[in-house]
Parts: C-alpha cells; sequence; structure tokens
C-alpha cells in the first residue's frame, strides 16, 4: 500500500495538472464570449437600479422592466438617427481633411510653423523625413495592420448589438438569476449572503450610473466649448470624449490627446485653437480627476478617492479596459465583505 500511494498521488496531480491546462485553454478561446457575457451583466446591474426605482413609486415589475427597455432601446435608436449621421458626415469631412493635408503643401508649412517655434535645436525636417521614410518601408505591414483595424470595428460593431441584446435579456431575468444563485447557498447563510449580494450589485449598478454620468458631463461639455472656440467637427470629437470617459482615468487622457491631433489635422494653421483645446483639456482632465470622479464614484459606491484611484490603476493594468471598468465594483465590494464580514468576525473571536 506505501509503494502505491505516491503512483496514486502522482497520477491524481497529473490529472489535476492536464484538467487545469484544459480549463484555461477553453476559458482563453472562450474570451470574448466571456467577456460579452461579464459587459452585459455588468451593464443590466447599471439598469436595475431605475427598475428598483420605478418599483418603489409602486410600478409593477414587469411595467418597470418595460419602461426601462423603452427608455434604453428608444435612447439608442435616438443616438443612431440623431447623432450617427452626423458622425458620419463629420467623420468623413474628417478623413478628407487628412487625404488633402497630406497630398497638397500643408505638410511643409506646418513642419516650418514647428520648426519656427521649436528652434533649431530640433530637426523636425530630418525626423519628418524619417517618418515618412519609415513609411514606406513598412507599407505592406502598416496597410496589414489597418485592414486589421477595420475588421476591429466591424467585431466591435458586432459585438456591441451582442451586448445589447444581452444587457436587455439579463436586465429582464436579473431577479430569476438572483434567485437561483442564492438557492445553492445553505439556508442557514441565505439570508446573509442575499443581503450582502443585493449591497453588491446596488454599488455596481450605482457605479455604472455615475461613470455614464462622467461620460456625458465630459461629451456636453466639449461639444460646447469646441462650438464656441470655432473647432472643427465638434460632434464628432464630443462623441469621442463621451466614449473615452468611460474608461476610468486613461479614456479621458486618451480622448482628449486624439481631439487635439484631430484639430491640428484640420486646422494646420491655428496655432491659438490648438492652445485652448489642449488647456481645455488639461483642465478638465485635473478636474474630473481630483473633483468630478472622487465624488461621483464616492458617492455611488460608497469608497474613498484614493481607493477609487488605486483600484482603476490596478485593474487597468491586469485586465486593461474591462479591468479599468470593473475595478471600482470589485473594490466596494471587497471593502462591504470586509466590514460587514471579517471585521464582526474578528471582534468575535
Amino acid at each position: 500500500m506505501k509503494i502505491q500511494n505516491p503512483f496514486r498521488v502522482g497520477l491524481l496531480a497529473g490529472l489535476g495538472v492536464i484538467l487545469a491546462v484544459t480549463i484555461g485553454s477553453m476559458v482563453a478561446q472562450l474570451s470574448t464570449v466571456i467577456t460579452y457575457v461579464g459587459a452585459a451583466i455588468f451593464l443590466a446591474l447599471g439598469l436595475d437600479p431605475l427598475v428598483s426605482f420605478l418599483e418603489r413609486r409602486r410600478m409593477p415589475r414587469w411595467a418597470a422592466l418595460l419602461i426601462t427597455l423603452i427608455v434604453v432601446l428608444g435612447s439608442v435608436t435616438g443616438i443612431m438617427f440623431a447623432i450617427v449621421p452626423a458622425i458620419v458626415k463629420q467623420a468623413g469631412v474628417l478623413v478628407q481633411s487628412v487625404i488633402e493635408f497630406t497630398g497638397g503643401g500643408n505638410w511643409t508649412s506646418i513642419l516650418t510653423i514647428v520648426q519656427g517655434y521649436v528652434g533649431d535645436a530640433i530637426p523636425v525636417n530630418q525626423i519628418a523625413d524619417g517618418i515618412t521614410q519609415y513609411i514606406q518601408d513598412n507599407f505592406d505591414t502598416i496597410s496589414k495592420n489597418v485592414l486589421a483595424v477595420g475588421f476591429g470595428i466591424a467585431n466591435g460593431l458586432f459585438g456591441a448589438l451582442i451586448v445589447l441584446i444581452l444587457t436587455l435579456y439579463f436586465t429582464a431575468s436579473l431577479d430569476t438569476f438572483k434567485a437561483g444563485l442564492y438557492q445553492l447557498v445553505p439556508a442557514t447563510k441565505r439570508a446573509r449572503f442575499a443581503d450582502l449580494a443585493e449591497q453588491i450589485t446596488t454599488a455596481v449598478g450605482r457605479y455604472v450610473i455615475g461613470q455614464v454620468a462622467l461620460a456625458l458631463c465630459n461629451g456636453i461639455l466639449s461639444f460646447i466649448f469646441l462650438s464656441i472656440i470655432g473647432a472643427e467637427l465638434p460632434v464628432v470629437f464630443a462623441f469621442i470624449a463621451f466614449l473615452g470617459s468611460l474608461v476610468p482615468f486613461v479614456g479621458t487622457i486618451t480622448g482628449s490627446i486624439l481631439i487635439l491631433l484631430g484639430q491640428v489635422l484640420l486646422l494646420p494653421n491655428a496655432l491659438g485653437t490648438w492652445i485652448a483645446v489642449g488647456v481645455y483639456y488639461l483642465i478638465y482632465m485635473q478636474v474630473e480627476a481630483y473633483l468630478l470622479s472622487p465624488n461621483i464614484m464616492r458617492r455611488a459606491v460608497r469608497v474613498p478617492g484614493v481607493i477609487v484611484v488605486i483600484a482603476a490603476l490596478i485593474g487597468g493594468t491586469l485586465l486593461g479596459v474591462l479591468g479599468a471598468l470593473i475595478a471600482i465594483p470589485v473594490a466596494a465590494s471587497i471593502q462591504l465583505i470586509i466590514k460587514q464580514v471579517l471585521i464582526p468576525r474578528q471582534n468575535e473571536l
């Protein structure tokens, strides 16, 4: 028996490793589907506070769900018919401007202007020639990457449609999923588990609403500011600002850089507009990072501002965009479990 035990242990360990590798491979292959499902559940939890709000107004749940779904579908349809045509039109103007800019004499003039500002310390023309030579030498690779980006955009649109359908389904079936999950918990701990789960899902829903509020704030203010200063394509760039702000911290910076570069391409001789756009987004990023985001997130998920920042940075580093999105609700959930489970248990010892 003693001789057989090591063999059995080794065999079981080997089978366990094979099983773990197989599961890991399956998860990797299903990563896209898992992302769609996770995003849909995340958005469904964001819509749940609206349903609960209507229920508290003595409205039946089916009616609250119906109104919420109508509002969501109506909003998406309204955006599609009101904003998308303007975005497509202005995006076409942007592409045409880029073609004219790169094909005409504007490139030489802009290099001359930049050289005049930086002085002779930086050889702007040599740098531009080096970039041009690199593009020519790697044109095939760049073309393949551009084509891959096009396929990525198409897949992204298809994925957004799937996420929308799954979100509507999860929103309508959220109570059923919760009830099924609670049945898996022992009866003696079921009430406590359900209470914690409800608090966590409420925190996630508030977070989603808070992040959308931040994105709307950035998009609306960007449209107003860009329209006032006479910037080009304010609708397109306001939409870019809105999408960027949906991703905590990093998204706002990325969107601001894209907007500034867009104005440089569209208005090559409008130095004042460049400076105004750059200064505005520098100020806005400070206001959002240190005032708007911490306050809104603290009220939404009841997490201190410093933890909000740290959680977003850690989540973005580990899981990219998805990690940055879910990091703050995860931090709120951990904080809730520590306060209501771990600390009381330690006090009883």
